[in-house]
């Protein structure tokens, strides 16, 4: 098979001139299959105080890359410009240990609401905690845009670390839609 192109993106498939069935089969869809899209890798670049009981919009203010430039890290949300499923990966980790018994959780936010969470509970005093979260979200590639948010379950003020290994935000599409 001999696949040729031309400047207008249309592209020819040429069978062999040999005797024979010559069956090319295609499936019946339509659209953008992307090889390339929108990725991001960022990361908390100082320590994050979170009040008790309160959730918490996670201060990604560090990239380590950004493909497209689709992270910002002001607001520390990515908007991206591809339509598609994302996988999303987030991790925090707890400076403070919580009291025993206490939760705490990470949550993927997708337009300012919870859409998934992930927990941990402490056993004992002395943990620190380091919840993560994974999902795979469909993102339209011009509104939508994900965040992350923490909580933690004790009565005092806690920290979470700020360093690239310890608290960090990643996305890349999986599959334009």
């Amino acid at each position: 098979i001999v696949l040729t192109g031309d400047t207008s993106g249309a592209i020819t498939v040429a069978a062999p001139a040999v005797a024979g069935t010559n069956t090319l089969t295609l499936p019946a869809e339509t659209g953008t299959l992307a090889t390339t899209g929108p990725a991001f890798s960022a990361y908390m670049g100082s320590n994050l105080s979170v009040s008790a009981s309160t959730a918490t919009k996670c201060t990604f203010n560090t990239e380590t890359f950004d493909t497209n430039s689709n992270f910002d890290t002001s607001n520390y949300r990515f908007t991206p410009t591809v339509a598609g499923y994302y996988q999303v990966n987030a991790q925090v980790y707890w400076l403070d240990a919580l009291a025993d018994q206490k939760q705490t959780w990470i949550a993927i936010y997708k337009n300012g609401s919870a859409l998934t969470y992930g927990s941990i509970q402490n056993a004992s005093g002395n943990d620190n905690l380091s919840p993560t979260i994974s999902n795979l979200v469909y993102l339209n590639g011009s509104s939508d845009y994900i965040e992350i948010y923490a909580r933690q379950g004790d009565t005092t003020s806690k920290n979470l670390y700020g360093s690239s290994g310890y608290s960090w935000f990643t996305a890349h599409l999986a599959r334009a839609a």
